[in-house]
């Protein structure tokens, strides 16, 4: 007799969720699907002549160590550089101060390990990222969600929420916040909300944690200070990536924090992976020591603005005047919403049988809604395919309505 596997699940492991992004990419390999689905950067953007060069002569000068365990903390070479980086933008840190993790994913899990026990709370905006919502959901913890405008998260909502929990006693462990070109709306937090959201912080007695994967791909606009760089009683855990700047195959991004907070984390990271990837630590150290990092990077924004113009150029010529949608200053997303009547979940199927992919805004949202949203991403298709792929997406969206 074949065992029931469900009788030795645990209760935590029944009640996580496959990631809803992950199955709908599933539906949209196919050659001929043009698909906005995926936050995917654009292959053409990696710098594979480089990583090849830098690759060989990583192994032939530091073989012995680049392909051997690494320290948990990661390399302290890397972690320097990462440190001076963040200085440069504000942010007072030392090599002491970083955790490198397998890519960003990682360093949610790790921050909700530490910090979530079952049934524990937090806020978080709606949208929000859905990596994010499943590492929370994964560790039990009870989101409750504050809307995201056109300025990212409502922070007299926000206000308001945290009173509610403070008259009903109840600990809220940190706020969730992606300020700078937010998955998956596109938006950017200003100067003063983030200030704002800060003292708040303060004055309810919580955590922040602000994931910052895009801020450094901006296309236009001034750059608005992290909210890390304001942080002045150790109340922020800043998360960034090499993913979207470097490669998403290298895993790597980083966590700065408090040490106190940096050393539960390290010793969380010991029980998942012992290290990330020694390997492309040495790699990705040699691209900052070489000044490579800022110079790719411009090329990237050159050719994912050229992508958003022409998203947001072809949304404005084929989309029926009942939707609305977000005009990104940055990163890699576009955010759409239709009228109420319509169900981008429904539709997808529709969508597919178009040759036209998108993932439904009902994956972003915490506690259900957004039935009637839905992500774009600009960043992967050919420049020849956006155009095409929103005149069917619209042709779709007009058949419903």
């Amino acid at each position: 007799m074949k065992p029931q596997y469900e009788d030795f699940y645990s209760n935590r492991a029944q009640k996580m969720r496959a990631s809803e992004i992950r199955e709908l990419l599933k539906l949209t390999q196919k050659p001929e699907i043009i698909s906005f689905a995926g936050g995917l950067p654009n292959p053409n953007s990696f710098p594979k002549k480089e990583i090849a060069e830098l690759f060989s002569e990583v192994v032939t000068k530091h073989g012995d160590q680049a392909l051997q365990y690494g320290t948990t903390e990661g390399l302290p070479l890397l972690r320097e550089l990462i440190a001076d980086r963040v200085n440069s933008q504000g942010i007072s840190a030392t090599k002491e101060n970083i955790l490198i993790t397998g890519g960003s994913q990682q360093g949610l899990d790790l921050v909700s390990k530490i910090l979530f026990d079952p049934g524990d709370h937090i806020i978080c905006g709606e949208p929000s990222y859905l990596g994010g919502l499943n590492s929370f959901r994964a560790f039990e913890a009870r989101m409750h969600t504050v809307p995201v405008g056109d300025e990212g998260m409502d922070i007299d909502m926000l206000e308001a929420k945290l009173e509610q929990l403070h008259d009903q006693k109840i600990k809220v462990k940190f706020i969730y916040v992606i300020p700078t070109f937010q998955n998956p709306a596109g938006v950017t937090m200003p100067l003063e909300k983030r200030k704002r959201l800060l003292e708040l912080a303060s004055a309810y007695d919580t955590l922040v944690v602000e994931d910052n994967p895009y801020s450094e791909l901006r296309f236009e606009g001034k750059d608005v200070p992290n909210i890390k760089t304001m942080d002045e009683e150790g109340r922020v855990i800043y998360m960034a990536t090499f993913s979207k700047t470097l490669s998403p195959g290298f895993r790597l991004a980083y966590i700065v924090a408090p040490e106190a907070l940096l050393r539960k984390l390290c010793i969380a990271k010991q029980s998942v992976d012992l290290c990330s990837t020694t390997v492309t630590q040495y790699v990705a150290a040699e691209f900052f020591q070489r000044d490579m990092l800022d110079k790719h990077i411009k090329k990237i924004i050159k050719m994912y603005k050229e992508k958003r113009d022409l998203m947001l150029k072809a949304l404005d010529k084929y989309f029926p005047k009942e939707a609305t949608y977000t005009r990104p200053e940055g990163g890699m997303f576009c955010w759409v919403t239709l009228p109420d009547k319509i169900d981008t979940k429904a539709m997808f199927p529709k969508a597919i049988e178009a040759k036209i992919a998108y993932i439904t805004g009902t994956a972003f949202y915490a506690n259900g809604g957004g039935n009637n949203t839905m992500r774009l991403n600009f960043t992967h298709a050919g420049n020849d395919q956006i155009e095409e792929g929103i005149k069917r997406l619209a042709k779709v969206i007009r058949d419903q309505l």
